[in-house]
């Protein structure tokens, strides 16, 4: 047995207690002191675990339900149609099973390629949007099947309330670093960076160092992750065991991104996660990355810093980081017809 699934494979009360499970309701309800509440338990999971789960959290069960649906409908159809969609270089469109590789993952060295197959979704910007007119980088618009009606506006109603989820989030993690709630404010405005990814895993056929996907840490601020019954996600504790997050009706699985990690300058966790599909069913997640706007500078935090503790990092404008992160992860050649991709996200 694959070292990753024996150790994901123990008792699941030991992964219940070491993921919290936040409840939002105070929090989105307006009760007197629920921010200061909700931050500090943000705080201590992102700092010992860097994962956690969010109940009570506002989007309808049967958005959701309808998303993996219309995730079901996409993945369905045939190849050919589907890399009529393929992945352009904003990140935006369909990859192809096989064709992603983590190749310059710091948590693991990949020797084969991902078996998933995933459809990459952002704001749907329209032709006249003056970003995707202008074709300005990190700002580009979706692409749709035109032969599966009520998928666009399906997964467009998923989107947007992840996107609001994520947005009503920032001044939680903001009080949680030791800021004022209004910190990250500026970053996010104006259309924050963000993508909606369906992902799709038939069983994983392991022969040597084969993944689902492979062990990774997200590039993202936060990541929001809704699972289906089908199990496979393993994260990696401080331990260096694998632990499997167990599946808890009504929350979604909530994970700290290298960009929260670099604001916080470290004290928050990017915890490395991978999946193996271990059975004979497929298993369908849908991953969403909420970023700030790629034409704001980040910055370390400054209630992160003393004098035992300086800045590890540098002011950076986003935008520059994703495309040193593209080019360091992502190539494109044509090879016995297929186009090779290196994946950098979940």
């Amino acid at each position: 047995m694959h070292l990753f699934q024996q150790q994901a494979a123990r008792d699941l009360d030991a992964a219940l207690a070491q993921l919290p499970i936040i409840d939002l309701g105070p929090y989105f309800g307006g009760e007197d002191g629920a921010l200061d509440i909700l931050a500090a338990e943000m705080a201590a999971a992102c700092a010992t675990v860097g994962f956690f789960y969010i109940t009570n959290h506002g989007v309808p069960e049967d958005l959701i339900e309808s998303a993996f649906a219309q995730s079901r409908r996409f993945h369905a159809l045939p190849l050919e149609a589907k890399q009529r969609l393929s992945l352009d270089q904003n990140n935006i469109g369909y990859m192809a099973m096989n064709t992603s590789m983590q190749a310059h993952s710091t948590v693991h060295k990949a020797t084969t390629p991902n078996q998933n197959e995933s459809f990459f979704v952002t704001h749907d910007r329209g032709p006249d949007h003056p970003d995707v007119r202008d074709r300005t980088p990190l700002r580009g618009g979706n692409h749709w099947p035109d032969d599966l009606p009520g998928f666009r506006d399906g997964v467009v109603a998923y989107f947007g309330a992840l996107n609001a989820l994520g947005q009503r989030l920032l001044p939680a993690f903001a009080v949680a670093m030791g800021m004022p709630p209004d910190y990250l404010d500026d970053i996010f405005a104006d259309e924050n960076n963000a993508t909606l990814r369906l992902l799709h895993y038939p069983p994983t056929q392991i022969k040597s160092n084969d993944f689902g996907t492979a062990p990774h840490t997200d590039n993202s601020f936060m990541t929001i992750l809704a699972r289906t019954e089908v199990p496979g996600l393993a994260i990696r504790l401080s331990s260096g065991e694998w632990l499997p997050p167990p599946l808890i009706p009504g929350t979604f699985l909530v994970n700290i991104g290298n960009m929260l990690r670099r604001m916080s300058n470290d004290r928050f966790l990017s915890t490395p996660h991978g999946v193996i599909v271990d059975g004979e069913h497929d298993r369908y997640s849908i991953a969403y990355f909420h970023s700030p706007n790629p034409y704001r500078t980040i910055r370390v935090a400054p209630s992160c810093v003393d004098a035992a503790h300086p800045a590890k990092y540098e002011p950076r404008l986003y935008a520059d980081m994703m495309h040193e992160f593209y080019r360091a992860n992502y190539f494109h050649q044509t090879q016995h017809g297929k186009i090779k991709v290196q994946d950098i996200y979940d």
